[in-house]
């Protein structure tokens, strides 16, 4: 049986926390020299390169990401060991880490998120926002336990994952008041030329919403285009044109924003999935992410 070392697991986790060689030093009170000669013969040890170099710092590999993680997971088994044996009150903290795509709406995450904050036992949620490709990467590299995404990953990815429908939402048209008041009469014929802040070109709302547009022969005036859900509210909210929002969190939206109601369809559909590196869901947050997501959107 290999046995992992873990006085160079420590020097390399502490690197990696640190982000140089130098620093960790100061922090562990050792050469530079020595921390470089353990945390290389740990590299040895597992057979993949786990730092190098950016600039002055040291970065994570993709090998090194897997490892620091596990060595957050080790450390933080150790710390609560001291204290038990101590009986110092202690609770094991659980760890969820959250991939969440740039288009997937952040209402509709927070929401999915608050019964696991909620949680009586200790959690440490980390969320990620990116491009979905990169992170399903993050996902297939075990650095993620779950992605949320507003489309499944596509069967073209080179990577092994499963997809996991949440549920389904109608669109709400939103404007400020006056502007609502004014789109409000002969919608949905109203948004016809109206000024539109829409999702951007490669999001699956966007392709859902222009194909409904399309069916009723209706061209918005988009001025603007957005990655960012958010932000393409607050800008909506200051007025510049009427925002689609996925219908089961557009209470909240209008509560937060400022934003009234034009109007709404179900023939325009957004929809929610997580993506999972495994097909049956074992992580006990994950599972309450996926129930709390379906309650949200099919309850």
């Amino acid at each position: 049986m290999e046995w992992l070392n873990y006085h160079h697991l420590r020097y390399f986790w502490t690197v990696a926390r640190e982000g140089s060689l130098s620093r960790a030093a100061e922090k562990l009170h050792v050469s530079q020299p020595s921390i470089s000669a353990q945390v290389r013969e740990l590299e040895e040890a597992l057979g993949e390169k786990l730092l190098r170099r950016s600039g002055r710092t040291k970065v994570l590999t993709d090998a090194g990401q897997i490892a620091f993680r596990y060595a957050e997971e080790i450390f933080s088994l150790g710390r609560e060991l001291v204290s038990a044996v101590k009986q110092r009150p202690t609770a094991r903290t659980v760890r969820l880490y959250v991939g969440v795509a740039d288009s997937f709406p952040k209402l509709i995450t927070h929401e999915i998120l608050k019964p696991v904050l909620a949680r009586p036992e200790s959690v440490h949620v980390i969320c990620r926002e990116g491009k979905l490709e990169d992170l399903l990467a993050q996902l297939a590299a075990h650095r993620l336990d779950i992605v949320l995404a507003d489309e499944p990953a596509p069967s073209s990815a080179k990577i092994r994952v499963f997809n996991h429908l949440l549920g389904k939402s109608g669109v709400t048209f939103c404007a400020t008041k006056t502007l609502a008041a004014v789109l409000r009469r002969g919608f949905p014929h109203s948004l016809h030329h109206a000024a539109a802040l829409l999702p951007a070109e490669n999001t699956a709302l966007r392709r859902s919403l222009e194909n409904w547009f399309r069916s009723l022969r209706i061209e918005p005036r988009v001025i603007a285009e957005f990655e960012d859900a958010a932000l393409m509210k607050v800008m909506a909210a200051n007025g510049e044109g009427f925002v689609p929002i996925p219908t089961v969190v557009v209470r909240e939206a209008v509560s937060r924003y400022g934003l009234r109601v034009i109007g709404a369809t179900d023939r325009c559909r957004d929809e929610f999935y997580a993506i999972t590196a495994e097909r049956k869901i074992t992580h006990p947050l994950v599972s309450l992410v996926t129930e709390k997501a379906q309650k949200l959107t099919f309850g």
